[in-house]
C-alpha cells in the first residue's frame, strides 16, 4: 500500500521529508525546552566564509560594486537640518547573475546539494530567490522547481509576481504556481518526497552563511574607499535572512560598531494568508506581513528551525509606505540613473530619511538592490492596484490606508519612516515562544537563548516571564 499522502499525514511527515531533503537532522541542535544550539546549526554548512566566496566566484556570485548616490545625498541635505544628511551609498546586488542579493543564497545551496549528489532543488518562494534558484541549478547542472504562491481564487496574479516565473522559466526551471492558503506547504512537502531533490530553502544555515559574504564585503569595501566600516546598513526585511546574514558577515568583518537597521514596507491591516486581501497589497516581499511575523516566530519557515533570526541582530526597525517606495523608485532612475526594483528601494526610502537624522560626514549604506522587469515596473503594479479598487493618489503617505489607497508623496519632505517598538516585538517572540512550546518552568539554557535571540538582556526577558507565568 503507498503512503498517506493526506494533508495531515505529510504534514506528520514534515520532519522526515526535511531531514532527508537538507541531510541536517535538526534535533541534532535541541538543548532545551526553547533553546536549541544556533552556532552550532550554522557550523553545520561545513564551509568558511572564505569558501563560501570561492564557491560563489564559480558562477560569478558576490563582488558587486559600491555606488555613492551623490545626488541623493544632495536631495535629503536640502530637507536635513543644518550640518544633517549622511552620505548615501547602495551595495548593488542587482550585478549578480539572477539580479539580486539572493543569488548567494541560492549559490551555496545549489553548490551543496551538488556535492551531495542530489539530483535537483526545490524551493518555495513567490521572489527573486526562485529566480536565483534556477540560474544557480542551471549553471550546476541540476533539475529544479519553483513551488510559488501566485493567485487569488479567481486565478488573478500580481504582475511581480507573475514577471518572476518567466525568469524562473527562462532558466529552464518547472514552475508550480498555487493560490494563496495553506496548499503551499504541503505541495512544498510533496514534491520534495516525491522527487528526492534538495531542499534549496531560504531559511537554511546554507543560505544563510551565503548572505554573509555580503556583509563582509560592505565592510572591506568601505574600508577600502573611506577607511572605516559605514555607521549605518539599512536592510530590506522580509523573512529575516537577509538582515541576518549581512549582519553575521559584518560582525565577521569586525564591523561591530555599524548599526543594523530593518526597514519593511508598512502592510499593516492586511492579512497575508487572506485570499480577499491577497491582491489588496502592492508589494510581495519586503513588508510587514513577513516582516513582523517571522521577527516574532522565525520557525515558522519551511525548516524545523530557521537560520533567520532577525532579532538577533537588528538595532533598529522602522516602516516605511508603500507610495514613498513608488515615489523612491523614481526619484533614484530619474536622478541618479539607475533603474532598480522594489526590495531594494525599500531600504533606500528609509536611508533617505534616516540619513537626515545623521550628520554629514557620517555613512549610510542601502545593502542591496535587485533588478527591475517588465512586471516589477511602476505602472504595472499601479495599475494592478487600481483595478483592485485601489485609489492611487498624491499627497501625505502618512495618510495612506494600506488596502485602500497608495499615497505618492507630495514632495520629498513628506518622505518619512515609523519606528517599530523592538521591545514589543521582542516581547511577542517570546510569548511566541512560550505557547509554541507549551513550556511551564525554562531551563538556564532557555533563558540564555532568549536573551540571544532577542539582543536583550536577562531582565527584559524575566519580566517577560513573569508576566506570563513562566518559571525560571
Amino acid at each position: 500500500m503507498g503512503k498517506d499522502m493526506s494533508f495531515e499525514a505529510v504534514m506528520a511527515r514534515n520532519s522526515e521529508i526535511m531531514k532527508n531533503a537538507v541531510g541536517i537532522d535538526y534535533g541534532e541542535f535541541e538543548t532545551g525546552s526553547i533553546a536549541f544550539d544556533y552556532e552550532r546549526m550554522m557550523e553545520e554548512t561545513g564551509y568558511s566564509l572564505q569558501e563560501i566566496e570561492e564557491i560563489q566566484g564559480e558562477t560569478g556570485v558576490g563582488n558587486t560594486p559600491i555606488l555613492e548616490l551623490k545626488n541623493l545625498t544632495k536631495l535629503a541635505r536640502i530637507y536635513a537640518p543644518e550640518g544633517k544628511g549622511a552620505r548615501i551609498f547602495i551595495k548593488d546586488e542587482a550585478a549578480n547573475p539572477s539580479g539580486s542579493f539572493k543569488a548567494r543564497r541560492a549559490a551555496t545551496a545549489c553548490y551543496h546539494a551538488k556535492k551531495l549528489g542530489y539530483k535537483g532543488v526545490i524551493a518555495a518562494t513567490s521572489g527573486n530567490y526562485g529566480a536565483a534558484v534556477a540560474s544557480q541549478a542551471a549553471m550546476r547542472g541540476l533539475k529544479c522547481i519553483i513551488v510559488q504562491e501566485c493567485y487569488d481564487s479567481k486565478g488573478l496574479g500580481q504582475p511581480e509576481i507573475v514577471e518572476k516565473a518567466r525568469k524562473c522559466e527562462a532558466y529552464g526551471a518547472e514552475v508550480v504556481q498555487l493560490t494563496v492558503g495553506p496548499e503551499l506547504f504541503y505541495t512544498f512537502l510533496v514534491l520534495l518526497e516525491e522527487t528526492g531533490y534538495f531542499n534549496a530553502s531560504l531559511y537554511t544555515p546554507f543560505g544563510i552563511a551565503g548572505v554573509e559574504t555580503l556583509g563582509y564585503e560592505i565592510s572591506k569595501q568601505f574600508r577600502e574607499m573611506e577607511g572605516r566600516d559605514p555607521d549605518a546598513v539599512v536592510v530590506t526585511n522580509a523573512g529575516g535572512g537577509n538582515l541576518t546574514g549581512t549582519a553575521r558577515g559584518l560582525i565577521k568583518a569586525g564591523a561591530t560598531d555599524t548599526e543594523i537597521i530593518g526597514a519593511s514596507v508598512s502592510l499593516k491591516g492586511l492579512h497575508m494568508a487572506s485570499d480577499s486581501q491577497f491582491n489588496k497589497k502592492s508589494f510581495t516581499t519586503g513588508h510587514t506581513g513577513f516582516g513582523i511575523p517571522f521577527a516574532t516566530w522565525p520557525d515558522r519557515s519551511d525548516v524545523p528551525r530557521s537560520a533567520a533570526r532577525p532579532l538577533r541582530y537588528m538595532d533598529r526597525y522602522v516602516t516605511v509606505s508603500q507610495g514613498t517606495v513608488f515615489y523612491m523608485t523614481e526619484v533614484l532612475a530619474q536622478i541618479e540613473g539607475l533603474e532598480r526594483g522594489p526590495a531594494g528601494n525599500t531600504s533606500l526610502a528609509a536611508a533617505f530619511k534616516l540619513a537626515q537624522e545623521m550628520d554629514q560626514d557620517q555613512l549610510i549604506v542601502v545593502q542591496e538592490t535587485e533588478y527591475t522587469g517588465a512586471g516589477k515596473h511602476i505602472q504595472p503594479q499601479l495599475t494592478f492596484a487600481k483595478e483592485n479598487g485601489i485609489e492611487v493618489l498624491i499627497g501625505d503617505p502618512a495618510d495612506e490606508i494600506p488596502g485602500e489607497n497608495i499615497i505618492l508623496p507630495k514632495d520629498p519632505s513628506y518622505i518619512d519612516t515609523e519606528e517599530i517598538q523592538l521591545e514589543k516585538t521582542r516581547r511577542s517572540y517570546i510569548r511566541n515562544c512560550i505557547q509554541n512550546t507549551d513550556v511551564k518552568r525554562i531551563t538556564e539554557e532557555d533563558l540564555k537563548f532568549l536573551i540571544e535571540d532577542t539582543k536583550s538582556n536577562e531582565e527584559f526577558v524575566k519580566s517577560v516571564l513573569d508576566e506570563f507565568g513562566v518559571e525560571y
